[in-house]
């Protein structure tokens, strides 16, 4: 993530380590079986991209062992605390501004980063240009375009307000610089930049305690943001919540795109 005033989603709020717990029990299963099938093992040099939360982190340190390396950066890096020590070093980074703090990594990875990154493509070059020749680069974005409701079963009147509410999620996101497509042209992307090997999956979960729980606190989060731009009232955001809390509503996330390639 890059520095930005106009941030959506900060990572000091209260909300965001709901988030984070939310996002590690949603996807850490998907990346762990990636990264597990790309061969990590002990001693592996790897680079944690916008890590926020600790969760892959603390992993990848017990899988690379005392003799590997884990790098950890983000513009914020208060959330990494817990995790900073060996293998882990922590770093604030801008990886759509600056230079790669290292190379020669068996492993970099990205989750849920790149969309909201402006300088996507530098960013992409950048993680490229720190792995070693023939390692892997990982990266798993959301694309909110491709699947744009909270509740693909629109059954009644607490759906349609789900709905209305996450189209304006996706406003603010875009006003911001989110590529909301960007999952999609992963592949793509990384043959175009000359990686080998590359393939590609996506995970989509649906109705489960993290949904819900990753529903409510980015709600709460951008409570205030989606009141100043007009684009709900405060009793319309209570009136969601309430329904969220409720249970009864089948919420889902945006997908989440898995790309991967070698590097030549």
């Amino acid at each position: 993530m890059t520095p930005s005033d106009g941030y959506l989603l900060d990572n000091r709020q209260r909300e965001a380590g709901e988030r984070f717990d939310a996002f590690a029990t949603l996807f850490d299963p998907t990346t762990f079986r990636h990264i597990e099938a790309l061969g990590i093992e002990p001693g592996w040099r790897c680079w944690e991209v916008g890590a926020g939360g600790t969760s892959v982190v603390s992993w990848l340190a017990e899988k690379v062992g005392p003799a590997g390396r884990v790098v950890a950066t983000d513009i914020d890096t208060s959330r990494l605390a817990p995790a900073g020590r060996p293998p882990v070093e922590i770093r604030v980074h801008d990886v759509g501004a600056q230079e790669p703090p290292g190379e020669g990594f068996d492993l970099v990875h990205a989750r849920l980063v790149l969309v909201h990154v402006p300088d996507r493509d530098r960013a992409l070059r950048s993680m490229i240009q720190a792995l070693r020749p023939g390692g892997w680069l990982l990266i798993e974005d959301a694309d909110p375009a491709l699947q744009p409701l909270t509740c693909p079963d629109e059954s009644g009147p607490e759906q349609l307000l789900a709905n209305r509410l996450r189209q304006g999620f996706r406003g603010l996101l875009a006003e911001r610089g989110a590529d909301l497509g960007y999952g999609r042209r992963l592949p793509r992307l990384l043959r175009e930049a000359g990686l080998h090997e590359v393939e590609a999956d996506g995970f989509f979960p649906m109705t489960s305690p993290a949904c819900t729980a990753l529903e409510a606190a980015t709600v709460r989060q951008i409570r205030d943001r989606l009141i100043d731009a007009g684009l709900a009232t405060a009793e319309e955001i209570e009136q969601h919540l309430a329904n969220v809390e409720a249970g009864d509503m089948d919420l889902t996330t945006a997908p989440m795109i898995s790309a991967w390639g070698r590097k030549a």
